[in-house]
């Protein structure tokens, strides 16, 4: 999907709901890697007026979309948790349109020069891309601060937040199939020494200079 792009090395970043990956994805950014977040893609593509969701509009009614003609995330989402057929169409509506995106996004920077670039996806490895995006970097923290942080940021109950992260691949099962893994389970400041760690890692196995994306 990413390949025709390969002048630049595109890395995987994932992980969980809770887990932080937003945090490792903001130090990345301060070194000075751009950074394609997935979710940001799937919002562009869904915006008022796009063909898409057109298409959602026609698959799940009226009432997925709000008094301001734009899509209401959290009904659609409410259908489509309990509901592996409505999530599959959903997934055939959205999920083709960010790739697309996605690749343009990719080639610009290739266009522009870049040598590496992150991709952050939360389903990265549920979308098949985990064999793509090498190298593969998960973010990992234990259950229960997954659990908290996910009721923290959602203001959800516990059965919720478990709910949701049972219906995820475990973090662990996620950690396995990585070339690198951050534990976000500790300070901020540990955190980013290692997502330092790890760019840097990235960067020499790809012959590039870690210089070039300098800590801020």
């Amino acid at each position: 999907m990413l390949r025709a792009a390969m002048s630049i090395t595109v890395f995987g970043l994932t992980g969980g709901i809770g887990s932080g990956k937003s945090t490792v994805a903001a130090r990345f950014r301060a070194r000075g890697v751009p950074v394609i977040d997935a979710d940001l893609l799937a919002r562009e593509v869904v915006a008022p007026g796009t063909p898409g969701l057109a298409e959602i509009r026609a698959r799940f009614g009226d009432e997925v979309i709000d008094t301001r003609g734009e899509l209401d995330r959290a009904r659609l989402a409410e259908i489509v948790f309990h509901d592996d057929d409505a999530r599959r169409a959903l997934n055939a509506i959205t999920h083709p349109r960010v790739r697309d995106l996605a690749l343009t996004r990719v080639q610009a920077l290739a266009a522009q020069g870049e040598p590496l670039a992150c991709y952050e996806v939360p389903l990265l490895i549920e979308s098949g891309l985990g064999d793509v995006l090498r190298p593969l970097v998960v973010v990992v923290v234990d259950p229960a601060t997954q659990v908290e942080r996910t009721m923290r940021r959602d203001g959800s109950t516990r059965d919720h937040a478990e709910a949701r992260i049972r219906s995820q691949m475990p973090l662990a099962e996620k950690a396995r199939l990585a070339d690198h893994v951050i534990d976000n389970g500790g300070s901020v400041a540990d955190t980013l020494a290692r997502t330092d760690q790890v760019l840097d890692a990235i960067c020499r196995e790809k012959g590039l200079d870690p210089g070039r994306y300098p800590a801020p």
